[in-house]
C-alpha cells in the first residue's frame, strides 16, 4: 500500500479531483495548509499599509491506495491536473504504508481501502 500526499495551490483542486476521479481514484483527505519553499511569502498592500505574508495558503491532499500501479495513476493525475508552470506549483510525496485499520468494520489492510 502506498500514502501519495500533494500540496497544491488552492485553486487547482477541483481539477485535482476530477483527474483523480477519471483515473479511477476514490477517496481522499483535504486539508487546508499553509507554507513556504522557494516563493518566501511575499509583500502585500492592504489600507494603504505593506505587510509580508510568510506563509503560502495551500492545499494538502492524502490518498491510500492498494499498490504501486495506482500510486503512479494517482502521481501522474496529480502531477498533470496541479501544473501551472509556475513557482509554488506544488510537490508530491509517496510513502509506505504498513498497515490500515477501518474502525466501523474492522477489516484491514486492503480490505479496508
Amino acid at each position: 500500500m502506498k500514502k501519495i500526499e500533494a500540496i497544491i495551490k488552492p485553486f487547482k483542486l477541483e481539477d485535482v479531483k476530477d483527474a483523480l476521479v477519471e483515473a479511477g481514484i476514490e477517496g481522499m483527505t483535504v486539508s487546508e495548509v499553509k507554507g513556504y519553499g522557494r516563493q518566501q511569502g511575499h509583500s502585500e498592500l492592504y489600507r494603504g499599509a505593506e505587510y509580508v505574508v510568510e506563509f503560502i495558503p495551500k492545499i494538502k491532499i492524502e490518498i491510500v491506495v492498494s499498490g504501486d500501479d495506482y500510486a503512479q495513476k494517482a502521481v501522474d493525475a496529480i502531477a498533470t491536473a496541479a501544473k501551472t508552470g509556475k513557482i509554488g506549483d506544488g510537490k508530491i510525496f509517496v510513502s509506505s504504508i504498513d498497515s490500515v485499520l477501518r474502525i466501523r468494520t474492522d477489516e484491514k489492510d486492503t480490505e479496508a481501502l
